[in-house]
């Protein structure tokens, strides 16, 4: 009975991100994010900077469903018609997702493990562990964003 409340409330999630980008769509919403993205000073930097920057934000309250669901597609045909890899862009995301689960104090990933942790473990503790890792992960952002033949090399080689 569980695992169907648990399916159902996902199911739900996926109806209304669903539901929200197609009236996000259909009043405008993506010509907007298009306009306002395509006329940042800086082009595919600075829009690029943006969403990573905006994703990274909304991983501290939104769970990775609805972020996927909502944001990517308003904001992925933007950045593919700037010419932004698909994979690079896909490896960005899913890298950035991921440091802002680990973030404190809203890191989601940092509860599931006070979750499994023993007691005298403190949530501290965790964070102050988490800390490296989050340091290597922007590390990794940063050397994707200067070299995106790090995610896009291997790809290239075996689909040309």
């Amino acid at each position: 009975m569980e695992t169907t409340t648990v399916t159902a409330m996902v199911f739900l999630i996926l109806i209304g991100a669903s539901i929200f980008s197609l009236v996000f769509r259909g009043f405008g919403g993506e010509r907007l994010v298009q306009d306002f993205l395509t006329s940042l000073p800086g082009g595919v930097f600075s829009a690029m900077l943006i969403v990573m920057l905006l994703v990274f934000v909304l991983g501290f309250i939104l769970d990775f469903i609805e972020i996927t669901f909502v944001v990517v597609p308003i904001v992925a045909p933007v950045l593919l018609m700037m010419d932004v890899d698909p994979v690079w862009l896909g490896i960005m995301l899913a890298v950035n997702l991921q440091t802002s689960f680990l973030t404190p104090p809203f890191g989601f990933a940092l509860f599931y493990l006070r979750g499994v942790a023993p007691p005298s473990v403190k949530t501290s503790h965790i964070y102050r562990g988490v800390m490296p890792f989050i340091g290597l992960q922007l590390v990794m952002l940063v050397a994707l964003a200067i070299w995106p033949e790090l995610a896009t090399w291997l790809p290239n080689y075996l689909y040309d």
